[in-house]
């Protein structure tokens, strides 16, 4: 009997909203991207990881994410599995790399399973996995969503409610500055956080209401002195010409979202800091099973 290999695709994200003060998120899709290779084995219970572009990180989420899948099929006992993982997406930045793996991860034991499940489900059987091996502190449902389905999410991550979808404007590109120092989403000082949640429901209006650069702008200056960050990345950012910038889920990294015209000179500024600068283009294309 041949047991079952697939390998599936999701594209990156980018912070709105982070919804850890409010449970409430938003954020978009960008074209960086994580692919996961899931080959099924008759070895039950045994789930072998291996990250490939950071063989160093841990891989409890791959783990509990593909471990997740088998039990929601009820093959737990009848299949183990080998995963690799391959992504150009920095860790423990704030770039949604773990949202990224739990549904390139689900999609293709899903698929190696010869079965099939709906998006929101995928999306679910990921963030549970998250929750189990406490890489999030919310389930980080925004951030699945809109690496899964691409464009802009406005989500209730509590209830795991997409409430709404939008397209961007294609012209726009995406600077992601990134500094040298991780920073875990489990580690996240939670009560200092939710402290600011006034001022964060009033970024989360703004995008429920369809100004999602002026919401990223604001959440990302509220969570940036909540967090003790520096804020002079973003504001050198706006001053050079970004339509939006900000802190990109709880950091370090910093998103500015800019028109082609002044990328250059946003560019330019963003390297004069501390880090390496990663430019991206906005993603429209759901996740995806390869082969």
């Amino acid at each position: 009997m041949t047991l079952g290999k697939a390998e599936a695709v999701a594209h990156g994200a980018a912070t709105i909203i982070n919804a850890i003060a409010t449970g409430e998120g938003a954020a978009f899709g960008v074209d960086l991207w994580t692919k996961a290779e899931v080959e099924l084995t008759n070895e039950p219970k045994i789930i072998q990881a291996h990250i490939v572009s950071d063989p160093s990180e841990s891989t409890l989420l791959i783990e509990r994410t593909v471990a997740r899948v088998l039990e929601h099929f009820k093959a737990d006992k009848q299949f183990g599995a080998k995963v690799k993982t391959n992504s150009n997406i920095p860790v423990a930045r704030g770039l949604k790399s773990s949202s990224v793996a739990a549904n390139a991860v689900a999609l293709a034991t899903v698929a190696a399973l010869d079965k099939s499940l709906d998006d929101l489900a995928v999306v679910n059987l990921g963030v549970d996995a998250a929750f189990d091996a406490k890489v999030t502190v919310t389930g980080a449902f925004d951030d699945a969503c809109a690496s899964f389905f691409g464009g802009v999410v406005v989500t209730d991550n509590l209830k795991r409610q997409l409430i709404k979808r939008s397209t961007l404007p294609e012209e726009l590109v995406v600077l992601f500055h990134v500094p040298s120092k991780k920073a875990y989403t489990g580690n996240s000082d939670v009560a200092k956080l939710r402290m600011v949640k006034p001022l964060v429901a009033v970024a989360y209006k703004e995008a429920l209401n369809g100004n999602f650069w002026t919401a990223l702008s604001l959440n990302g200056l509220i969570y940036s002195s909540a967090l003790g960050f520096d804020c002079s990345v973003t504001l050198d950012a706006l001053n050079a010409g970004a339509v939006a910038a900000g802190l990109c889920g709880k950091g370090p990294a910093v998103t500015a979202v800019v028109s082609e015209d002044k990328a250059d000179q946003v560019m330019v500024t963003l390297q004069r800091h501390e880090g390496e600068v990663i430019k991206a283009k906005l993603n429209h294309e759901k996740a995806r099973v390869v082969t």
